[in-house]
């Protein structure tokens, strides 16, 4: 009987594991069986363009069907637990399914670090289900605003996900003349947080550019249904990267010295690991919830691996892979190599991260920063115009191209 591998998760490092794995087995070593709690993969730093216009979800969202082998079986739940000793997977609908070999990247969770009504009020971008209800509260708040009282939306956190987020909207304020106030919210000094000043400043000259005001250096204190309160926190701050630690609630100062009001308040403030993983019973970090993993993406348990957003991925002196989906691609690429390996009982390989520079769009507009792609590299280290707006656009067409196929790639291109 051919071994049995488990894939939980459809997001960058569950499709591109699924994808790798394939190309690696030959016919009759390993049965492979992909488990998902959604039927297509989401191409998440894509998902804010729906917010602008929901129909481009038909562009993001990639059926299941449509990008695994015929032989691949597929399970449509929720991973609610693993029980290691008898090697199987639990769902939130009762299925069990065995596994020689189990690979989880079942993503992250937006993370709220304890700050009053976040969790309650906010809307946050990690689904498609959120985008479109943003897209229809941001609706909403501009059918009820006028020019006197425009509606404000508040955005939490100026990391990638943010600043998309922000442009995209200003974009749906401009096509529809909708009377909106957007505002981005960063309690770290500058925009796009850790980055080169450089970079920075070009992202801050487009958000001025779309109207988008930026308030820095004050985190958000608490939320109530009408209003965030900022205040000093002297802490460092768990931000977008995933690294550091979340203000703790005694060092928040509660003066409420600055209200911001809102009608939408949307926050990208930084991840977690997966409610789940606790009954995962894997080895995994205490603040984050994230799984730690060795460079092989070996975890706690010899017959688990982990990858993305989900694991600690060791890169050598104390450091960890990035969870973003540039990442997330490299590594699935070896991943799934390394599950065809363990099936074989050939040794593992190692896998380092590769800083490939950073894509990243304001609305219409683009910004690109230290790129170094197949065939590219700008001898200017960052840059805008057509150029960087082509490469966005390349980037995103060429994952979906690996993981689907040219056309569907094709088709997407306008609206990347």
């Amino acid at each position: 009987m051919s071994q049995q591998v488990v894939v939980v998760g459809a997001g960058y490092a569950g499709a591109g594991t699924v994808k790798s794995f394939e190309d690696a087995i030959e016919p009759g070593e390993a049965e492979l069986t992909w488990v998902s709690d959604t039927d297509y993969h989401l191409v998440l730093h894509e998902a804010h363009r729906v917010i602008r216009k929901p129909e481009v979800e038909s562009k993001v969202a990639i059926p299941v069907e449509e990008i695994k082998d015929d032989d691949t079986n597929f399970v449509k739940g929720r991973v609610t637990e693993i029980d290691a000793d008898e090697q199987v997977v639990h769902t939130g609908d009762g299925d069990e399914i065995d596994y020689d070999y189990l690979l989880v990247a079942v993503g992250s969770a937006t993370a709220f670090f304890g700050i009053d009504g976040l969790r309650e009020h906010a809307l946050t971008l990690k689904t498609l289900d959120d985008a479109r209800e943003i897209h229809q509260a941001v609706k909403a708040a501009g059918q009820e605003a006028t020019t006197t009282e425009p509606a404000n939306v508040l955005v939490g956190g100026a990391g990638l996900s943010g600043i998309q987020s922000a442009g995209e909207i200003a974009e749906y304020r401009d096509d529809h003349k909708a009377p909106i106030d957007i505002e981005l919210v960063e309690g770290l000094d500058s925009v796009f947080p850790n980055n080169d000043p450089e970079v920075q400043g070009a992202i801050r000259k487009r958000l001025d550019e779309k109207d988008i005001a930026v308030s820095t250096g004050e985190f958000i204190s608490k939320v109530d249904e009408h209003a965030v309160y900022l205040g000093g926190a002297e802490a460092e701050y768990y931000g977008e990267d995933g690294n550091g630690d979340a203000p703790a609630k005694e060092d928040i100062d509660f003066s409420e010295d600055l209200v911001k009001e809102y009608d939408v308040l949307l926050w990208t403030g930084g991840i977690t690991g997966q409610p789940e993983v606790e009954d995962f019973h894997l080895h995994a970090d205490d603040r984050s919830n994230r799984v730690y993993a060795e460079s092989t993406f070996e975890t706690s348990d010899d017959n688990v691996f982990a990858i993305g957003d989900t694991a600690l991925v060791e890169q050598g002196d104390e450091e960890f892979a990035p969870p973003t989906a540039q990442a997330a691609w490299q590594a699935a690429e070896v991943a799934g190599e390394n599950l065809a390996r363990a099936v074989r009982g050939a040794p593992l390989k190692s896998w380092r991260h590769e800083d490939k520079g950073t894509l990243i769009s304001v609305g219409e507009e683009a910004v690109a920063h230290d790129v170094k792609a197949a065939g590219f590299e700008s001898p200017i280290n960052t840059f805008g115009g057509p150029a960087a707006k082509a490469l966005k656009k390349a980037v995103a067409s060429r994952w979906i191209a690996d993981v689907s196929g040219y056309g569907r790639a094709l088709n997407a291109w306008s609206d990347m």
